[in-house]
């Protein structure tokens, strides 16, 4: 028995499937760790993917508690002004149609700019009044004038307080209506561009508020909300009639009904807005040269009061010089 293990032991066929054995493991030992891959560096990726989710984690949770401490102090303000303005019903005694039609224009949407202004308008009076009165009675303001006057001061500081919120709304109207207006013929040639190659009307919105953004920001904001609202709305009309509403320009409610009436009867709309923007651009150059012919007028008083005084002194300053020193005077 000893004897025949032996023999099966230095058999050659036996040895060199033992070293065959021995090759085929000792290979497959050494290529594991290239197959598998290295482990430190996975572990090294597994903690850096995780380190990398906990500060996304952190970054979303501290802007979260940045936001809801925003919205909640906005929150609070907007609703104890609300209080104040449902209490005494402001909204009927001081807007109308007007007043939230000039805030749409000035950029303001929603109902939190409206109560905002109401309670402006009810409170900047009361400050305006009780300020005046400070400075004219407790400080001892305009000693020498009489009562009448005195008190005439505080009255005429309340009424600017009432309407001061109205001012300041009109002068941003104003300010976004120029705006819209220098760059309304650009974003209509735009607007024609992108309809002749093809695009849809909200397309070609999106498109020229993109472009338009540069020279407008609020022509830009109004192509945004237009084409959201052609979006959502269930009539495309209005949303551009609400686009005429919140521009109050002429040329807006034109390019507003020729877009109805091509939704309406399915016509063209590329002929209709060349022609638009054909008188946009002469309206622009109209306006221009308007300015342009008014400035002389303007020019008068300043060149009267200052050019023409320093124009004088250099042309007989010398001669004044010359006469003195002959001494004729």
């Amino acid at each position: 028995m000893p004897a025949n293990v032996i023999g099966a032991v230095i058999d050659p066929s036996f040895l060199i499937a033992l070293l065959v054995a021995i090759a085929v493991f000792a290979t497959v030992f050494t290529l594991l760790p290239a197959f598998g891959g290295d482990p430190l560096k996975s572990r090294m990726k597994s903690v850096a993917l995780e380190r990398e989710e906990l500060r996304a984690k952190q970054r979303a949770r501290l802007a979260a508690e940045a936001e809801n401490r925003r919205r909640g102090l906005r929150e609070q303000q907007s609703v104890g002004m609300r209080a104040i303005v449902e209490r005494l019903d402001l909204r009927r005694a001081l807007a109308d149609e007007a007043t939230v039609a000039k805030l749409r224009m000035a950029g303001f949407r929603g109902q939190n700019p409206l109560t905002k202004f109401l309670f402006f308008r009810f409170v900047l009076p009361i400050v305006g009044l009780v300020l005046a009165a400070t400075y004219v009675f407790l400080l001892g303001g305009l000693p020498d004038q009489p009562f009448f006057i005195q008190a005439f001061v505080c009255v005429l500081a309340a009424y600017a307080g009432f309407y001061l919120p109205v001012l300041y709304v009109s002068n941003l109207a104003s300010k976004r209506k120029q705006s819209l207006q220098l760059a309304w013929p650009d974003a209509l040639d735009l607007m024609l561009i992108c309809v002749e190659s093809g695009m849809s009307i909200e397309a070609a919105f999106r498109r020229v508020a993109d472009e338009i953004g540069a020279q407008s920001v609020p022509l830009a904001e109004e192509f945004v909300l237009t084409n959201a609202e052609l979006s959502f709305l269930q009539e495309r009309r209005q949303a551009y009639e609400n686009l005429a509403a919140r521009t109050g320009l002429e040329t807006v409610k034109s390019v507003a009904q020729a877009l109805i009436q091509a939704e309406r009867y399915g016509t063209p709309i590329s002929h209709a807005l060349r022609v638009l923007a054909d008188e946009s651009r002469e309206m622009r150059m109209n306006e221009a040269e308007k300015k342009a012919a008014a400035l002389p007028p303007k020019l008068t008083v300043p060149m009267i009061l200052f050019f023409l005084p320093v124009l004088f002194a250099v042309i007989l300053g010398p001669a004044g010089i010359q006469i003195r020193e002959q001494g004729l005077f």
